[in-house]
């Protein structure tokens, strides 16, 4: 299966729409595509992963090299995923500890929005 990417602005957050499947063979593309954003001024960036039917540890690893790259220049970063093999995925590898998931786009930018801690 083929990997999509959406990008898409909502006020001063970047939502990146991911769909299909992100494994060895795709991942490279998400990371061109998050580093793209990064590098272009993105600092508030909402990966959603509600179209991505597999996500494997490569995928996993880009999602965590996003995250540390926004960390270095202050932005916020977090995932929109609802579906249980993938929230599985996250809790297992204990990345559910390290990422804000949220279920929906809106509950992700409505808590950036709010600040730390919210």
């Amino acid at each position: 299966m083929e990997l999509s990417l959406t990008t898409r602005t909502v006020g001063d957050h970047t939502v990146l729409e991911v769909g299909g499947e992100v494994d060895v063979y795709t991942a490279p593309r998400l990371r061109e595509r998050l580093v793209e954003l990064i590098d272009d001024g993105a600092r508030k960036v909402v990966v959603d992963l509600g179209r991505v039917d597999f996500l494997d540890s490569t995928g996993l690893g880009v999602l965590v090299g996003a995250l540390k790259r926004l960390r270095t220049v202050q932005g916020t970063f977090g995932l929109v995923c609802d579906k249980e093999p993938l929230l599985k995925i996250f809790r297992i590898t204990a990345l559910d500890q390290v990422f804000p998931i949220y279920p929906t786009v809106d509950a992700a930018m409505a808590a950036d929005s709010a600040g730390p801690g919210a």
